[in-house]
């Protein structure tokens, strides 16, 4: 009884693990990596798409409104105290958000603005 244990096991094909790890990709790209890349295009069109006027909110948790816009800069105007305006320069990159609603009514705004 002693010598089964030292009978060679039976060679399994090489498919046999490789059909899994494949199949464990594929669920792991679909679930993970597809959609993380679709929200980092958004993220980076939404940046590259701010423009003088758009209220902002940034990584550091201010809100302002962009009063200045460069490469890579933003001025956000965060506050008025007795008549100044306190502006704050900031990375584009560490923008959060665009508030879609006053960005939609500075549009609208602009429309019957012009119109008239």
């Amino acid at each position: 009884m002693g010598w089964l244990w030292l009978q060679a096991q039976p060679d399994q094909p090489g498919f046999g693990m490789l059909v899994p790890m494949a199949a464990i990709f594929v669920i792991f790209y679909f679930l993970l990596i597809r959609p993380q890349q679709k929200k980092q295009r958004e993220t980076e069109a939404m940046i590259k798409a701010i423009e003088k006027g758009d209220s902002v909110v940034t990584a550091g948790g201010l809100h302002g409104k962009v009063t200045g816009v460069s490469d890579d800069v933003l001025t956000l105007e965060i506050a008025a105290v007795k008549g100044d305006q306190v502006r704050v320069k900031v990375s584009r990159a560490r923008v959060e958000q665009v508030d879609p609603a006053k960005k939609e009514a500075k549009k609208e705004g602009g429309k019957k603005g012009g119109g008239s």
